[in-house]
């Protein structure tokens, strides 16, 4: 199969395409369509284009643009992966101007240890120094009544 030619975009990002994957992906199974388009409007978000398929991966970066980030969301599609695009999208990232000289950038992720480590990333410095409140499954649950 040829490789269709991709491209980059800061701006042209479908909340709707990212919804398709990110609503089955472990790590936000189930989430609503409006979560994923106020999550891509209050972060920095860079989308993979594929000529023809439209946008085939997707990455978000929860920022305050001045000492702290937090990747996340990071996709390819699996028809589009093993082509270095992943990494594509991480260097895009690391190199955005409003991303530079912070003091924290962290992720978190199960399977893809190797992609971040190429771009620096390393296990916790001080895990016992860090809390977290984790509920898995919560777009799974059904939603509060509106008045409550």
């Amino acid at each position: 199969m040829e490789r269709p030619p991709y491209s980059l975009s800061f701006e042209d990002i479908d909340a709707v395409a990212a919804h398709a994957f990110l609503t089955r992906a472990y790590w936000c199974e189930g989430i609503p369509l409006a979560m994923v388009e106020r999550a891509i409007a209050h972060s920095l978000c860079i989308a993979l284009h594929a000529q023809g398929a439209g946008q085939v991966g997707f990455a978000r970066v929860v920022t305050d643009r001045t000492t702290f980030a937090y990747l996340c969301d990071v996709y390819v599609l699996e028809d589009h992966r093993r082509r270095g695009l992943a990494d594509w999208m991480v260097q895009s990232l690391l190199a955005h101007p409003d991303l530079q000289g912070l003091r924290r950038f962290m992720l978190f992720t199960r399977d893809a240890y190797p992609l971040y480590a190429r771009h620096g990333f390393k296990p916790l410095a001080t895990p016992e120094r860090g809390m977290e409140v984790v509920r898995p499954g919560i777009y799974l649950q059904p939603a509060p009544p509106p008045d409550a």
